[in-house]
């Protein structure tokens, strides 16, 4: 009865590494340098060259959105799952958390729909994945 119970504690151990593993297979394979030329083009001019976001950016404006924050570790792009990033950047932050019962929140992120195709944004995303720490990417695998 034991030997049942650990075969299948490897099985499901097995396979939980490997929804892990899979989780963000949109991320994988893309041209990390079409993504980082796409990301300076259109995204550095308000998250920063350096990924680095604008300052302040936890701290409401006056307008009531929050300026835009950074995308490497120090922000909380990582914590989001990745369809939410991709939808957050082709269909701009209102459209997308408006498609998910939040309209009370302002958000200054315009959608890039019209301006960038899908590859581009998910070469966009695994830009900026690339850049976090293993344990960065590793945790952000877990966010499905």
């Amino acid at each position: 009865m034991f030997k049942n119970y650990l075969i299948l504690y490897i099985f499901l151990l097995a396979m939980v590494n490997l929804h892990t593993a899979n989780a963000h297979h949109e991320l994988e394979d893309q041209n990390i340098v079409n993504g980082e030329e796409n990301y300076q083009a259109h995204c550095a001019s308000c998250h920063g060259v350096d990924l680095e976001g604008q300052p302040n950016w936890r701290t409401m404006k006056a307008d009531g959105s929050l300026p835009a924050p950074p995308h490497d570790a120090t922000g909380h792009t990582w914590h989001h799952d990745t369809k939410m990033l991709f939808d957050y950047t082709k269909y701009g932050g209102q459209k997308t958390l408006a498609a998910v019962g939040i309209t009370d929140y302002k958000s200054g992120m315009p959608g890039y729909e019209d301006v960038l195709s899908d590859l581009q944004i998910w070469e966009i995303l695994a830009f900026i994945r690339s850049t976090w720490p293993k344990d960065i990417q590793d945790l952000h695998a877990t966010r499905h």
